[in-house]
């Protein structure tokens, strides 16, 4: 009975570790090989099995950047780890560098596309045409061979 127990605390632990280290909070502090793409323009990566990177874009949510990732890439080709802000400096309004960060996995061409939707309401759909103007997609064309 006391072995059963030690097992079955031992597996809680094991579990709370694993969740901790998953959170919200948790930042991956290597982001690899780092390609910087913006609205309206399209950036090839080639990468090698293994090789860690991130796809970078310009982020000042007080100008009303919202980038997002909508879908995710094919999982055979690169798989989604997570995604990063870093501030430029601790002055408000100074905007910074969102990263989403991916591990190249088996080869093969994948197409990943970052929206931003600028000064959008939660639906967003542009409110406005300098809204719409100043909204797009950055798309990263990634090969792993």
């Amino acid at each position: 009975m006391n072995c059963v127990i030690h097992r079955t605390w031992l597996a809680v632990l094991l579990l709370l570790a694993l969740v901790a280290g998953c959170g919200a909070g948790s930042a991956v502090s290597d982001l690899g090989l780092i390609v910087h793409g913006g609205a309206g323009r399209t950036a090839d990566v080639r990468l090698t099995p293994g090789q860690r990177f991130s796809l970078a874009v310009d982020e000042n949510t007080s100008a009303g950047d919202s980038w997002l990732m909508p879908d995710l890439p094919d999982v055979m080709v690169a798989s989604f780890i997570s995604e990063e802000y870093r501030a430029a400096s601790d002055e408000p309004g100074a905007g910074g560098i969102r990263y989403f960060v991916f591990n190249a996995k088996r080869p093969g061409t994948t197409t990943v596309t970052i929206s931003n939707c600028r000064r959008c309401p939660a639906d967003r759909v542009p409110a406005d045409e300098q809204s719409r103007r100043a909204s797009g997609e950055a798309i990263f064309r990634i090969t792993v061979a």
